[in-house]
């Protein structure tokens, strides 16, 4: 298809790449990091990307979103990927926003959705449980009673878990540890009696926690979806995550490309500037083309949730696949370039890089959807 913008796109698009250069460039990440305290992102600038629309990119305008759905979001992750600004945009507006409305009650959707859009609510999701992603593999246990449930078990890495008001959390209510049926999403508030969240130091200053659960109990109206059924609904969630993800490295993409260009156009050897090497010409054309290619499939799969198709899982895979090797292709290049200088904390290259390294991770990395690409393939 043709990748066209709209008219509200276009404006989208620009508005978000003004307000993230003025109000969340790099050195505002620079500064949460040094600072050392609190959660990785500023709750006043959260304030002000909800009043500018960004919180509700996935929420129907029923529920106080902006309805501008999966291209709207992607446009506003690529431009904060550029920046890498840090916000509760992912964990809250895409991945719990997705849930809930995807899979939620008309009370559960009443109860949380204008709240994300507003700005007022933060979400944390918790699916996984050991150091690589494996969405299945649940071990955390939900055991009914008598008007409700107890969960028991802990989760890894969910991004924004210490600055959470409310917890998705995945478990187990049937079958075994790996089995896709028999899990189940809850829904609830963050200080539920029995919730402890340890906030983790990662290499990119983002905020994540690890949460245990001890006997926590949950009413039935805790219960995202149908019971036995979130492992369908996981599915579908982490597969917008995952493009949404693709969208954000694709933007720091662009960026470090931009800044590798200017800088072998300033830098100089032997009284010429280093970019009129041919070796290093090539090397910046090798960068222009995996920028692209990412940029053909991460579109693509905006476009396949946009128009319903029922590629979105294998455009998902192929488009984070892409892009975690492209940019740590790019993020490799742009140290190299930068020499001795790449190497130091005053440039901005080192947090590209580990902002690259975490995403990569998050939820899946290149080998682990190659693989699933390949099996949906039918290999």
């Amino acid at each position: 298809m043709a990748f066209l913008l709209s008219e509200e796109h276009g404006l989208l698009r620009e508005t978000a790449a003004q307000f993230f250069q003025d109000h969340m460039p790099v050195s505002h990440l620079r500064a949460l990091r040094d600072a050392g305290e609190g959660e990785a992102f500023d709750g006043n600038l959260w304030k002000k990307m909800a009043e500018l629309g960004f919180a509700g990119m996935m929420i129907p305008e029923d529920y106080g979103g902006t309805g501008f759905g999966a291209l709207g979001m992607g446009l506003v992750f690529e431009e904060a990927g550029r920046r890498l600004s840090p916000s509760p945009l992912f964990a809250t507006s895409c991945v719990s926003a997705e849930a809930v409305n995807h899979a939620g009650s008309e009370a559960q959707k009443k109860a949380h959705l204008p709240k994300i859009a507003a700005g007022e609510r933060i979400f944390a999701p918790a699916f996984d449980e050991g150091a690589r992603h494996a969405p299945y593999a649940v071990s955390c246990e939900a055991r009914r009673g008598r008007g409700g449930f107890t969960l028991r078990g802990r989760k890894r890495f969910a991004p924004d878990g210490g600055a959470a008001d409310w917890l998705i959390v995945s478990a187990r209510t049937s079958g075994e540890k790996d089995d896709k049926r028999g899990i189940t999403l809850f829904l609830f508030p963050s200080d539920a009696r029995g919730v402890e969240r340890v906030s983790l130091s990662m290499a990119d200053s983002r905020g994540m926690a690890d949460i245990q659960l001890e006997d926590v109990a949950l009413g039935e109206d805790s219960v995202l979806g149908e019971l036995d059924r979130g492992g369908e609904i996981l599915s579908r969630v982490l597969d917008v995550s995952r493009i949404a993800l693709a969208s954000e490295m694709l933007g720091a993409a662009r960026e470090l490309f931009e800044r590798i260009l200017a800088h072998m156009k300033e830098r100089r050897q032997f009284d010429q500037p280093i970019g009129s090497f041919q070796a290093l010409k090539h090397r910046a054309a090798e960068m222009f083309c995996q920028i692209e290619l990412g940029h053909s499939v991460v579109w693509d799969g905006l476009s396949a949730l946009e128009e319903g198709r029922d590629d979105v899982a294998q455009m998902a895979s192929l488009a984070k696949a892409r892009m975690s090797e492209a940019l740590r292709h790019i993020t490799n290049e742009a140290v190299q370039l930068h020499g001795g200088m790449g190497m130091t904390d005053e440039l901005d290259m080192g947090l590209f890089m580990k902002r690259a390294r975490v995403q990569a991770q998050l939820y899946g990395d290149g080998r682990f959807h190659r693989a699933r690409y390949a099996r949906l393939g039918g290999f």
